[in-house]
């Protein structure tokens, strides 16, 4: 199994959650995960890096490639006027470019094994917000993306669109205080999300988990 950005986040708690079934997975991420846990370097900003990581990440999955999860993803909040064209431009290719590339390199091996992709959306992929251009446009792109593909691939490779609300991550540490979640916000376990990929991923052939919306009980952002 291929993990995007599971370096950290939700990334990690998928790949410690199919560790701990018997499952090897490698990590795709610019940041070094820990020892002893297979990794394939690569900046997602770059699709065309992507495209090699993901190539890289099957040749050393052993047994063949059985599953995808795109965990990586990004986010710099911020009026469209005042962010950088370059930081919401990083934003789409983090989050739904890349995602797009590592799917694509992995199709061929997928529907070999016939397998699983798990695509990561959010809550803001389903209801927008201010100051979020980038990341909405991304998120809403990626519930397409996977809807999409899940037609296109029906009785090949299972698709399953992953629609979580806001977890215990460093997702929100670099932010400005206003756009953080406040004091009494209940943010998610991803180890709770990260069993439900596991869910996903571990039906039997012929039938397919296509979207799960895994929030705290007092989720905010959805519906």
């Amino acid at each position: 199994m291929i993990v995007t950005g599971g370096s950290s986040g939700l990334g990690a708690a998928v790949f410690d959650a199919v560790t701990k079934v018997g499952g090897r997975p490698v990590v795709v991420d610019r940041q070094r995960p820990g020892r002893n846990v297979p990794w394939v370097d690569c900046d997602l900003a770059d699709t065309g890096a992507a495209e090699q990581a993901t190539r890289r990440a099957i040749e050393t999955a052993s047994g063949g490639l059985d599953g995808v999860v795109t965990a990586a993803g990004m986010d710099v909040p911020g009026a469209l006027a005042d962010l950088p064209r370059e930081t919401w431009e990083r934003i789409v290719m983090v989050d739904l470019l890349a995602m797009a590339a590592v799917v694509r390199s992995a199709l061929p091996a997928l529907e070999r094994s016939h397998g699983g992709v798990v695509t990561v959306a959010s809550t803001l992929g389903v209801k927008a917000v201010g100051d979020a251009t980038a990341y909405c446009a991304t998120k809403f792109g990626v519930v397409g993306f996977t809807r999409a593909l899940a037609a296109e691939l029906a009785g090949r490779v299972n698709v399953t669109l992953l629609v979580p609300g806001g977890m215990r991550t460093r997702f929100f540490d670099d932010r400005d205080e206003r756009c953080k979640p406040g004091p009494d916000a209940v943010l998610n376990d991803p180890a709770h999300v990260a069993n439900a990929v596991l869910f996903a991923l571990s039906q039997p052939r012929g039938c397919a988990v296509r979207e799960m919306i895994i929030a705290a009980e007092t989720e905010t952002s959805y519906p």
